[in-house]
Parts: C-alpha cells; structure tokens; sequence
C-alpha cells in the first residue's frame, strides 16, 4: 500500500495523470513525494522517532500515552486528520487501533475547543485506487477501487469519477457508486457542451492512493490535494479531506461566528435548526461553498453539492475535511481569480437572484405581539406623523385564529382588511407570517388546509404511510411536503383564498427547518439507518431529528434524510411561484431557512437574534456570508428580537440597518415598542435622519440589486473583494461596502462617540460633506456622535442618489441627485438601471433605462444606452462633484453657461439641471 503524501519539492512520475493540454507542474511549486523515499530514510526516520518520543513525554508531561508506531510519529499535529470523529466517546486507544489509526494523546484544548484528534490516520491507511482514467468530450471519466474495507458499514467498493473542464473557471468532479445509482440533489444545474479550451487550473492525480491535485497555473498555487487523507465512501459515511494554500476562508454556513472562520480544529455542522443563533451550533440554513484567499490574492471557491447531513471540519495545517452521510461527492470548484469573480461563477452554477421589488428596499416594521390590527394601525400611523420612512408594515403569528395558517383571529384582527387597504392607500406594503405546519386538530370539515392536504396527500408521512404528526404554534401539526408539485399547486390555493380577504403583498416563511417542538413526531421516531445512522454529524441535540422531524419520513422525492436541508428552499420555491399567480409582480419573500439557489426565490433574514451589542456586530459577518451564498437580500432584526434594547443601542442598530440590505425592525412579545416612535426626539431624529439617507440611495441601491440579478454581483461587499491584493482587509468584518463605491463604518459598542475603521489605500469623500480623506491604508479614528453614522464615497465613483420621501413610491419620483467623488485623476465612472419597479423580468423584456455616467478631463457625461417610457416621469436635479481642485471659472452643460457653487472643501454643485433622466447631456467645468 503506497503512502499518503505531502507537499514537497520532488515528485515521482508514476503518481500524475495531466488534464490534456495541462501545464506542467512547475518546479518546486506544489508537487507531491511519498512520505520517505527509500529504506535508508525510512531507518533514520525511525531513529529520529525514537528521541523525538522522548523528548515529547518530557515536555507534554505524559500526554503520548502509550508509545505510538514510528510511522504515526511522522505526522505532526497540525496534520492530523481525525479518524474518530464521532462525538461524545472517550476515544481511546483500542477503539481507535480497531480501526487501524494511530492513536497519540494530546493535551487537552481550552474551553469551548476541540484540539487535535488523539486517533488519526497513519500514512499507509488503505484508500481507493485509481484503475483506469479515460478521456471524454468533456473531460476524464475513472473507476476507483478499494481493495481493503473501511470502518463504516456498506463500503462501496467501486466508484466512478467524472471529471468535467466546464469553463477555464470552473472545473466539476463528480464522484459516485459505480455499479448503482444514489441519492443526488434535485438540482437544475448547468449543461456544459464543450469542453474549456484555455483552463486556468492543471489537473493532476495520484493512482495508488487515489488523489485529486488542482494548481493555478498563474502561480503554481496547489488549491486542492486530497491525498492528505484517505477517501471513504460508504453508503452513509462519505469523507474527502484537502490541504488549503492559506487560512483564510470565508463562507460553509448557516453559522455565527467571525466572517472569517478560524482553522483551529473547528468544524462547522451543516443541518437545518431552528435555534436561536448561537456560537458553535448548526443554524436555519446550509450552505456547502467556501471562498478562500490564496497568498498574492487570488481566490477560489468550492461548492459541494450535496444536500445530506454534513460537518467540515478545519484545521490548522490549514486542512479541511468534508464528511456527510449520504448522497455524492459532487464538487465545483471556481477558479476566480478574483473574490467577485469566483461569487460571479458559483453563481452561474446555482441561479442569479431574483430582482426585487423597488419596495423591498424599502423600510420594513414587525413585532410579535402587537395584540391587535388597530395597535399595528396606530404604529403605521406613528410613523407617518412623525414623517419616518416605512414602506412595509409586518405581522408576526398573532394575526391568526390559534395561531392556524391562512386563518384571521376575528376578534382582535378584524380591521385587518382595513389596515392593508390604508396601507395601500399611501403606497405602502403588507406582510404576513407563515408556518409550514399546518394543524390536525380541527374536527373535519372545518379547517380547508388540513382537510384538503389529506385529502390529496400532501404532507409529510411516516415509515407507515400516515401523516407524521409533530408539534408547532397551533399544537399538533401535519408539514407540508414541497418535494410534491402537487403540494405547490394546494399552497397557491390556500394563498389565493386568504388574500381574497387580506391582500397581502408579500410573505414571510418561519419554522421551515422545519421546526419542531418535539423530536421527530408525538410517536418518536422508528429504529434504523436514517433516523440512526451508523455516523451522526455533530448537530445540535445530537440526533438528526432533535427539534425536527424523523429523518425518516416519506417524502413525494426522497426521503427526508436526504431532503431536509433542502426543505426551506422547496417552500420558497412554491411561495414566490404563488405570489407571482396572484399578484403578477415580482414577489417578494424572506425565509428563515435556505439552501443554494435560493436567492433565486426569497431574502433571508439572520433569525431570533438578541438585543445586545454582540448581535449588532455578528450580524455584519452574517450579512457578508449570504452575500457569498448568492442570497443578497439580507438582513437582521434590527435593535435585536428576544431581549430588552436600550435607546442607545437601537439607534446604533437603526444606523447599521439602514444599511442592510434588507432592512427590518422587528421585535418580540412581551418587551417594549423598539420602532422609531418609541425613543426620545433625539434618538427618534437620529433614526429618521438615517432611514431618510437610505432612502436617498435607494437609486444606488436597486442599480446594485441589478447587477447582482444579471451577473451575480454582491451588494453587500466585503472590503476584500475591492481590496484583495491588501491582506489588512481579509480579516475585516466591522465594516462593509455596498457595491464598490460606498463605506459603511458603524458603531458597534456602547458609550463612545468615535469609531476607529480601517480605510483602504487611495481618497475617501465623505457622504456628507464631500470632504476628501487621503488613505495609505489604514486605521482611522472617526467622529462618530450618536446622531452619525459613518459614510464615505470612494474616488473614481459615481453614486445616484434622490431626494428622500416617506415611501419608496414618493421618492422615485423626485429629482435625482448625482453624487460624483473624482479620482486623482480627475476621473469618475458610475450607472443607474431605472424601471417601474415591480413588473416581472423588465430587463429580459427590455422595459428599463440603464445610463452610465463618465467624467474625464472635467467633463461629465451622461449616456442613455438603453431607454423606456418610465425614465421619462424622473430629472436629474442637481449634480455633486467632489474633489474639483480648483474653483472653476464656468460651468457649462451642453455648452450653456450654468449657476453654481463651489465650496473651500472642492466641492462643486450644479443645481436645477431639470433634465429627463432619458436624455443624454454633458457638463464642463472651466
């Protein structure tokens, strides 16, 4: 049996096989070497063991344990991959050789920390080998064969490789059961039909143990090399482990944590939970794709394509190893090279997001526990006569009769009807709340949801074929199964009775883990493989169906073993297709849980957080990471949802989620009113002033919202990914960029009126005040009084802005305002994609205005490149430009001498342009 291998600086020939047409390996970057070559070696190694074993148990105070075979001595700790993963057993020796592992204790880890595995593998554990590789249209296809049984059940002796050069970005393998078909994600993917022609990667494998090596060939940058580790492919334990070119990884969530994760023996648990976030648990969501910077910034991304039960786990060799228990190996691995790019290609994968409604950008107010429609009625009315801008009012589970969906309590919420026509009335919006339970305790005949669901079979069963039954709000519920067309077709049926009474406009999916609060059902949960599988991730609760359901249960595609994850994603799925049935507008839905490709359907909102300040800061890495997983319509509860927020902390918040891109105040039962109106003037003011600064770049905001539906850029933008040549960035998760142009440094921390935040490397204006800072690229300390949030423009951009109204449909149509923030090369470049703001797939059907905006050797220049009538009902008014050097003498535009002002801080003004937003025009500054 050969030797795991190493990166070193020689490698044999017998271990690569070259993409066709692949670069060399070039010399000393990355290539591989068994662990010792030849016997001399192999003694003095031994030696060395002998005295390195000595030397460890005088310095580790005993912690080896029994003396350990040389060739465990070999690996060293950063490099031990686990080989006893399952929590809650004491590890030791003889469990650990019965599976033929090395087994050497380490010290214990700090509190809260896992520490180096005390069984890992030894060089020599028998992997697959790769038989044969043959070459196909598309790539290579391989059979694997393992001569030599691993420790879980069910080992699948053979395996077929499937390799498949998409795009010179994106590579796809696939590994599976050779001889029988398995569980894959019901997944529309993309259909590549020729082979890359000019790949940025070269490809190699080891045969003997099989391995897969993938470089950059720019650099030589080794990005993948899983012979660090054996492969294992059981029916329901499958495991694939690889060396990281550096420690900085971004993404694998639903998780909270920094936004860059740390590689200290940490692994981060991928199955759907409702808990309250919470570090170090499994969350809402799962999401298989990180992002990594390479050293020189570049970067790549790997998304793994399965849906089952997963743990990653990280290491500090930098390591990582993927383990979940089902289904197949199927990764794509995105070649950048940059950090936008590679989130541009992993989302040509799994679906560009769906374009919002202009007012989803609007500011939206919920609480559980208003109590009543005519106390949400007087918060609506609150808000207008304080002139605070709100575009959506919310109802939480409250509104229901017994808490049962598509239901009204008509005792408390009788003028609800009422309360939306008024909405509407002032150009403003209504959100309900749904469960996917729906309850299955009405006597028959008086509850249409369950009865007909039954009727047509469309819920969730048991191993027994009936209805699984657990418990939500309403008591015992039946779940809707939306692996089911059928179910999709009932939901719309329920939804179109319901806004029959309450013209809901957009809608709200919680619980849909699905939640439970029992585990699995009120009859538990059968003995066998999925509801007790041979391995068991390290989930919260400890079971798979811990506050969830059976993972045994019947569903129309799977079983739920396979589908849980993925459940979210099927209900957002059939909800937006509903709200699209029923309203013919785009839809708007934001769902607890989520799955890639989900922005193609719904926003997320990051869940039950706490009003404290910790969750004000670990909201920001949360909103980063969905702007990763291609959701960009993200958000927090804002002032925090469980808890008591203080004045201060809920006007901080209020500054910082203005700024999310989807912004929510949202409170729970049972504490005090945390919107607007319930603060002093001052904080009230302070928050109105920031939500009028939002609404004012509403037009920046929704042009970014297009790119991101047209091409999969981010809206919300981690410094880095403008920055990715300088490292001071890569750990940066206080502050965040919309787009390109626009910082955004919020107060984090109570009782200060600075802010210190790292400014990167050129001049910054102020949003402001058009002031200029010039930055080498560093830590600045900014003023930062209650009343003010950070903002700075970056050089070089062009930001479109409009005066602010109380809704999203009063400020469109106001003047706008263009924001010009000059380079030190005088130059600037920005756009606006403008349409009525609601109608279905404008841009596929050419109903919108995109103009982009361009200053070179002071002139600036609008161009219309693609017109449409609703362009015509909006001026541009006044024009910014900041960081004009010198007073101009005159002002021209198209040639016209023109008013206007300039100030000592290089500010120039140009006001009453009156020009249609549809028509092209210039303007010369002498």
């Amino acid at each position: 049996m050969k030797s795991y291998q190493k990166l070193t600086t020689t490698q044999p020939a017998a271990c690569r096989v070259e993409e066709e047409g692949a670069a060399p390996l070039p010399t000393g970057q990355g290539k591989l070497a068994p662990w010792w070559v030849g016997s001399g070696l192999l003694v003095v190694a031994v030696l060395l063991s002998t005295i390195t074993v000595w030397v460890l148990r005088q310095v580790s105070g005993g912690w080896l344990g029994p003396t350990a075979p040389p060739k465990c001595l070999l690996v060293s700790e950063s490099h031990r991959f686990d080989c006893y993963p399952e929590r809650h057993v004491v590890v030791t020796q003889e469990l650990c050789e019965s599976r033929g592992c090395c087994f050497i204790q380490a010290p214990p880890p700090a509190e809260g920390k896992q520490g180096v595995p005390w069984c890992f593998y030894p060089p020599d554990f028998p992997s697959y080998t790769l038989e044969s590789l043959n070459q196909t249209a598309l790539g290579m296809a391989g059979l694997l064969v393992r001569r030599e049984k691993a420790y879980y059940p069910r080992d699948i002796e053979k395996l077929r490789l499937d390799v498949e050069f998409e795009t010179d970005t994106r590579l796809h393998i696939k590994i599976t059961d050779a001889d029988n078909p398995r569980y894959e994600v019901p997944f529309d993917v993309p259909r590549v039909m020729k082979r890359a022609e000019h790949p940025i990667y070269s490809l190699n494998f080891s045969w003997d143990p099989f391995g897969v090596l993938l470089q950059r060939k720019a650099t030589g940058t080794v990005l993948l090399n899983t012979t660090v580790a054996p492969l294992i492919f059981a029916d329901q334990f499958l495991q694939i482990s690889t060396s990281l070119p550096s420690k900085f990884l971004y993404g694998l969530g639903e998780h909270r944590s920094s936004f860059l994760h740390s590689l200290d023996w940490n692994t981060l648990t991928l199955w759907a939970r409702d808990v309250s976030p919470t570090e170090t648990f499994n969350l809402y969501g799962a999401h298989p794709f990180y992002l990594l910077m390479e050293e020189g910034g570049d970067a790549h991304g790997v998304f793994l394509l399965n849906s089952n039960a997963m743990e990653v786990a990280l290491q500090p060799a930098p390591g990582l190893t993927w383990r979940t228990i089902g289904g197949v190996l199927d990764f794509y691995i995105f070649l950048g090279p940059n950090p936008n790019m590679v989130i541009q290609q992993y989302q040509q994968v799994i679906g560009f997001p769906a374009m919002p409604p202009l007012w989803a950008l609007g500011f939206h107010l919920c609480r559980w526990g208003y109590g009543s429609s005519n106390e949400t009625w007087q918060t609506v009315r609150a808000m207008r006569n304080y002139q605070i801008p709100q575009d959506a009012q919310w109802n939480d589970i409250d509104y229901m009769d017994g808490y049962r969906d598509f239901t009204l309590d008509s005792q408390k919420f009788a003028s609800l009807p009422s309360l939306v026509q008024d909405l509407h009335k002032h150009g403003q919006h209504y959100v309900m709340i749904l469960d996917p339970g729906i309850s299955s305790t009405s006597p028959h005949g008086s509850y249409w949801p369950f009865d007909e669901g039954l009727k047509r079979g469309l819920f969730l069963n048991t191993t027994q074929g009936q209805p699984l039954i657990g418990q939500v709000w309403p008591g015992s519920t039946a779940f809707a199964d939306f692996s089911n067309p059928d179910t999709h077709q009932w939901w719309l049926e329920n939804l179109q009775h319901f806004y029959a009474h309450v013209p809901f406009d957009g809608l709200w999916i919680d619980m849909n883990e699905p939640s439970n609060f029992m585990d699995g059902s009120e009859d538990g949960c059968p003995p066998g493989d999925f509801d007790s599988p041979p391995y068991t991730p390290a989930v919260l609760g400890d079971s798979l169906s811990a506050k969830t359901v059976c993972a045994s249960a019947k569903q129309k595609a799977s079983v739920h073993y396979n589908l849980h994850n993925l459940y979210g994603l099927m209900e957002a799925k059939a909800t937006a297709s509903a709200l699209i049935q029923i309203r013919g507008k785009r839809p708007f839905v934001i769902s607890r849980s989520t799955f890639p490709s989900q922005g193609r359907y719904s926003g997320h909102w990051l869940g039950d957080n706490r009003s404290q300040w910790k969750d004000m800061y670990y909201s920001i890495p949360g909103l980063l990471s969905f702007s990763l997983f291609g959701i960009p319509l993200v958000g927090a509860d804002i002032c925090g949802f469980s808890g008591s927020t203080s004045e201060e902390l809920c006007t901080r918040w209020m500054q910082l989620g203005a700024f999310y891109p989807f912004a929510r105040n949202h409170n729970t039962q049972n504490e005090k009113a945390q919107d607007p109106t319930a603060f002093s003037p001052a904080a009230r003011t302070a928050m109105k002033d920031v939500l009028l600064t939002r609404y004012s770049l509403l037009p920046f905001l929704y042009t970014l919202f297009h790119h991101a539906h047209l091409q999969g850029d981010t809206v919300a933008r981690p410094l880095f990914f403008e920055f990715p040549r300088d490292v001071a960035t890569w750990e940066l998760d206080r502050q965040f960029l919309w787009g390109r142009s626009l910082l955004i440094t919020p107060v984090l921390e109570p009782g200060v009126d600075s802010v210190t935040g790292y400014v990167p490397q050129g001049t910054w204006y102020d949003f402001y005040t058009g002031s200029s800072v010039n930055s080498s690229g560093e830590m600045l300390k900014m003023s930062a009084p209650l009343e003010h949030l950070n903002l700075h423009i970056r050089e070089g951009s062009i930001l479109p802005t409009q005066k602010p109204g109380t809704t999203t449909e009063v400020t469109r149509g106001n003047p706008l305002r263009l924001i010009v923030a000059l380079s030190s090369h005088a130059t600037a470049w920005g756009d606006l994609f403008w349409d009525d703001g609601e109608s279905l797939d404008t841009f596929e059907q050419g109903n919108y205005s995109y103009v982009v905006f361009n200053v070179t050797q002071n002139i600036f220049t609008s161009t219309v490149l693609h017109a449409s009538t609703e362009a015509t009902k909006v001026t541009i008014g006044t024009l910014s430009i900041f960081g004009v050097q010198k007073p101009p003498s005159k002002v021209l535009l198209n040639g016209q001498e023109k008013p206007f002002s300039y100030l000592d801080n290089q500010v120039l003004t140009v006001s009453d342009l009156g020009i249609s937003l549809n028509q092209d025009f210039s303007l010369q500054w002498l």
